[in-house]
């Protein structure tokens, strides 16, 4: 059994554990305007603001995030914040292979690199592209509801165009007579 940043590699359960997490950090950070302008300060401002932002999802969802950037020679791997890790890459290694290596079933690889996308499949992990990622963490919260919240009632089961079974019923004993009911005026 091989080991990786996760531990020995084996599939997911979802077994409310949560969810691992692969993030092609820098894709992600170039699709969402909000991460983009922090980058435009300075790389770090940009990280940082991802890291907050996987931070806050892994706080929600109990998953387990890890960040790859493209790094320094010596590479290296940090913690930022509860259920998020992040890696660089060693030159001349790219984020791109690091995340090919680290993908496998049950992982979901968030990136739109065409690439690695084709790697995390091939890998039997779990491709999704940073728009479709950003849309659902970005996304504002689901309300709880409470039972008392909803005053419609719930919605009927069955075809609605057919008459309820008691009508049906009361139909074919009106048509077992033979004749149509008269009117009385």
């Amino acid at each position: 059994m091989r080991l990786s940043v996760f531990g020995p590699r084996r599939p997911v359960m979802y077994n409310g554990a949560g969810m691992r997490w692969l993030v092609d950090g820098y894709n992600v950070i170039r699709r969402a305007p909000t991460l983009m302008a922090r980058e435009q300060r300075s790389l770090q401002a940009g990280r940082d603001a991802l890291c907050r932002m996987l931070a806050e999802a892994a706080r929600a969802s109990r998953d387990q995030f890890t960040v790859v950037f493209d790094g320094t020679p010596g590479g290296g791997a940090t913690s930022s914040g509860r259920g998020v890790r992040v890696l660089f890459s060693r030159a001349p290694e790219r984020a791109d292979q690091v995340i090919a290596r680290l993908a496998t079933a049950g992982v979901a690889v968030v990136s739109s690199d065409g690439e690695v996308r084709r790697a995390a499949d091939r890998a039997g992990a779990i491709a999704i592209t940073a728009d479709e990622f950003l849309a659902r963490v970005l996304a504002p919260p689901i309300p709880e509801k409470d039972e008392d919240d909803d005053p419609r009632p719930a919605p009927k089961k069955g075809n609605p165009r057919r008459l309820p079974k008691k009508a049906r019923a009361a139909k074919r004993a009106l048509k077992r007579l033979g004749h149509a009911p008269k009117r009385v005026s």
